[in-house]
């Protein structure tokens, strides 16, 4: 399984054809006019929970990656960002409401100074991303979040993998629960993922359903340095376009 990787230039004629998946991954750090188009799209709600965030730099974070959520929902479904209403499910996953009779399955994760986003036209689909940093209590962690076959695997590795290692498990779980919409209600020591640097991302088997790992496809992501992040696709191998975007032009908002 393999993704096409490209840099975006321009949002103009976005489409997604039946077996397509679009990844994008957008810097956090924005010019601060940019940062005030972008908070002028998001919902009341939205601005409401951008207010919450002490730090300067957090509620930035969570403009950007909100208002560029709108913008390219938008662009895919050829409407106005202000026209893109955002339900939840009841673990907290986004989604449209179906008051816009339209459909795209979509999500997103953020982490540091980047954000990931995945769209389908008719596949549900999870993606996350963490920035690689040190875990003071890694072990507790993952004797507490993964299942034994994982924490085995993981204390097998040479010390110098174990972070990444760690970080790999880590999105892969995220990414799946999220694909299936149950966020922390599902049970994450009930399913196993691999994790060592190196190998493929794989959904390797969920404890009570022989046949769930084989109705996904998994891919490893590497956004940037010191970063990693997963995709969980529902169906066979679907064909997946990985856009980066840095620095956001005016011109395109």
């Amino acid at each position: 399984m393999s993704i096409s990787h490209g840099m975006a230039t321009s949002l103009q004629g976005l489409t997604l054809s039946n077996d397509d998946v679009h990844v994008w991954c957008v810097s956090l750090q924005q010019p601060i006019p940019i940062i005030e188009q972008l908070a002028c799209l998001l919902s009341a709600d939205e601005k409401d929970r951008a207010a919450r965030y002490y730090f300067e730099h957090l509620q930035n974070s969570f403009i950007v990656a909100r208002g560029m959520l709108r913008i390219l929902l938008a662009n895919y479904l050829e409407l106005q960002p202000a026209q893109i209403e955002l339900t939840y499910l009841p673990a907290g996953k986004p989604h449209l409401s179906e008051n816009l009779k339209k459909s795209i399955f979509f999500n997103l994760s953020h982490s540091h100074e980047l954000v990931l986003y995945a769209f389908s036209p008719n596949r549900n689909v999870g993606i996350d991303i963490e920035h690689i940093r040190p875990i003071e209590d890694l072990g507790s962690i993952s004797e507490n979040n993964f299942s034994s076959t994982e924490n085995l695997e993981l204390k097998t590795l040479p010390s110098e993998k174990i972070l990444e290692g760690f970080f790999n498990c880590w999105t892969r779980k995220e990414a799946y629960i999220k694909a299936i919409g149950d966020g922390i209600s599902f049970p994450l020591q009930q399913f196993d993922v691999s994790l060592k640097p190196g190998d493929p991302a794989n959904l390797l088997r969920v404890r009570g359903n022989a046949r769930e790992a084989q109705r996904w496809c998994m891919y490893e992501l590497h956004p940037a340095d010191d970063y990693v992040g997963a995709l969980v696709v529902e169906g066979s191998a679907p064909n997946v376009v990985y856009r980066e975007w840095k620095i956001l032009d005016a011109l395109y908002l």
